[in-house]
């Protein structure tokens, strides 16, 4: 265990995987489905124990979506209570290479949405102040967007 671990935090974390869009300037960003949970939320997951956090990240993303990630900025931590634990995400902003999604139990759908978008379709709030967190890092210097 880390230290600054505790062993009752469940300990994730994610990216918010972005690319160009193909239709129009600026970026999209992707979102997973999570059947089990019918949300839409950004990549990510639990760590496999003595995981480094960047790399599980990145792992998760490959997993849920397919596509290897190029991390970039670390973007805000977010805790929350989840089963009546303490969880504890860290997220990166991640350009999206190269990859392609597969339909599986736990992630059914993927959306490459344009920010203001993805923010509506985002189930948390807390997944919305990423979206603003990565803009903020101004990926492909675009300009923020509002």
């Amino acid at each position: 265990m880390s230290p600054g671990h505790d062993e009752t935090t469940v300990h994730a974390a994610g990216c918010v995987l972005w690319r160009r869009s193909p239709r129009s300037p600026g970026l999209e960003l992707c979102l997973v489905h999570r059947p089990k949970y019918d949300d839409w939320s950004h990549p990510k997951g639990k760590l496999k124990p003595g995981e480094d956090s960047l790399a599980g990240a990145l792992r998760e993303v490959a997993e849920e979506t397919g596509y290897a990630a190029v991390p970039g900025a670390e973007l805000p931590t977010v805790r929350y209570l989840a089963a009546g634990r303490p969880k504890e995400v860290r997220y990166w902003a991640a350009a999206a290479a190269t990859g392609a999604f597969t339909p599986s139990d736990e992630v059914d759908r993927i959306l490459w949405l344009a920010p203001a978008a993805a923010r509506v379709v985002l189930t948390q709030p807390r997944d919305r102040t990423l979206v603003d967190a990565l803009l903020a890092t101004r990926p492909l210097g675009t300009p923020p967007c509002p």
